[in-house]
């Protein structure tokens, strides 16, 4: 895929499965929704989750975002990032308004209070690519 085809890509899927190196040397797979900010993926969770765990240890982590059904329809990307973990309130709360209002789509002033409640207990997290790589099996022009 171009550059513009991943960025569309992106804005249009809804999960994005996150590998970490885990404590006992085994990948680390967790869904995680996301938004795009300036072309990079950022997410927020849980302060105490294992992901941030390991994240803390090695900042490495391998994002992919997938959709399709039959093999002619498979595309996705593949993002091999280093994390940054941030725990400043108003970053997290921003980053949390942002994920939680588009997979909800809700707004107005209970939500808001709701993610900044939230936002005590979770850290944002910067995906900064290192590589990309992408694929759209639709592509292939019946060569499959």
């Amino acid at each position: 895929m171009s550059e513009a085809e991943v960025a569309a890509f992106l804005d249009e899927q809804r999960v994005v499965m996150c590998a970490t190196n885990g404590p006992r040397g085994w990948p680390h797979l967790m869904p995680l929704w996301y938004v795009v900010r300036d072309g990079e993926i950022w997410a927020w969770t849980y302060a105490k989750s294992q992901k941030v765990l390991n994240l803390q240890r090695d900042p490495r982590a391998t994002l992919s975002v997938e959709d399709g059904e039959s093999y002619e329809e498979l595309r996705g990307v593949m993002i091999e990032a280093h994390t940054e973990i941030h725990r400043d309130l108003e970053l997290v709360a921003e980053i949390g308004t942002g994920v939680v209002g588009r997979y909800t789509g809700a707004t107005g002033t209970d939500f808001l209070a709701g993610v900044r409640r939230q936002a005590a207990k979770r850290v944002a997290m910067r995906f900064r690519a290192q590589r990309t790589a992408s694929w759209d099996h639709g592509k292939l022009a019946g060569t499959y």
